[in-house]
């Protein structure tokens, strides 16, 4: 398996990313699965707030692996602060996680339930200079994780990202993605889990306070047949659906997962 051809295939998916990244295998990786009879209510846990910059948003691309929206992270003008944290995270980028049915998709998995997708929002700590020296530390960055479960009622907040797939149907397409308020995309209820561990994409740094929110947020089957219908393949190649890219629920190891809720 080549350095950097990883991906979610029998051949190169995350049951033999340790090959190549042994950290994939280190004792705080991401996701788990949360089971509420094990959570730690914790009263200390503050609210969490984003600010965020409508500006900020630049371009939404696909690398092949998923679907990314990218942030001008230059200085703090896109801000996440609160909850389990120590001052001010910026904005970098949110991408998803999605299956090749609603039945499954997201990364983490509650009380044995998958949801069709997951997002999630990648906010760094400026105080490590960049977002490389970011990803070196326990503290580097934290990642608000939103589920996204498919219902009747489908919130709009979603149709702006799904709008531009058109324009990036295949690997390696990029597209403006000009003011986008990401914060819509949270659900009403503030309620999260945290606990620290890693990115779920190699080389799988432990560098990360997850948030997880709660409460789902709606999407339509419709809205989630679009996002499969991204391709993994550039436009020269035969179009091979993008789905399936979450890495399944990895041990816990004696970590404790916090809740901001009882």
């Amino acid at each position: 398996m080549a350095q950097s051809v990883w991906g979610y295939d029998s051949d190169n998916g995350p049951e033999r990313w340790h090959e190549n990244y042994p950290l994939a295998k280190g004792d705080k990786q991401s996701p788990i699965e949360i089971n509420s009879k094990d959570v730690q209510h914790d009263s200390s846990l503050a609210a969490w707030h984003a600010s965020y910059d409508p500006g900020a948003a630049k371009t939404i691309l696909n690398n092949g692996r998923t679907c990314r929206v990218v942030f001008d992270d230059t200085f703090d003008r896109s801000v996440l602060r609160g909850g389990p944290l120590t001052g001010a995270y910026r904005l970098r980028q949110l991408h998803l996680h999605w299956g090749s049915s609603d039945e499954h998709g997201s990364e983490h998995v509650i009380d044995g339930v998958k949801y069709a997708a997951e997002l999630h929002m990648v906010h760094w700590n400026p105080k490590h200079g960049n977002f490389a020296g970011a990803l070196k530390q326990p503290d580097g960055v934290a990642v608000v994780g939103i589920f996204l479960k498919v219902g009747k009622t489908p919130k709009p907040e979603m149709k702006r990202i799904l709008e531009e797939i058109e324009n990036i149907k295949t690997k390696g397409k990029e597209a403006p993605f000009q003011h986008f308020d990401p914060s819509i995309l949270f659900p009403k209820s503030r309620d999260y889990w945290t606990y620290h561990g890693s990115f779920t994409t190699p080389p799988c740094e432990e560098c990360i306070t997850w948030i997880l929110l709660r409460e789902p947020i709606e999407v339509s089957s419709d809205q989630m047949a679009k996002l499969r219908s991204l391709s993994k393949n550039d436009e020269k190649e035969p179009a091979s659906p993008l789905v399936d890219n979450w890495r399944p629920p990895q041990p816990l190891k004696g970590r404790i997962v916090r809740a901001s809720f009882k």
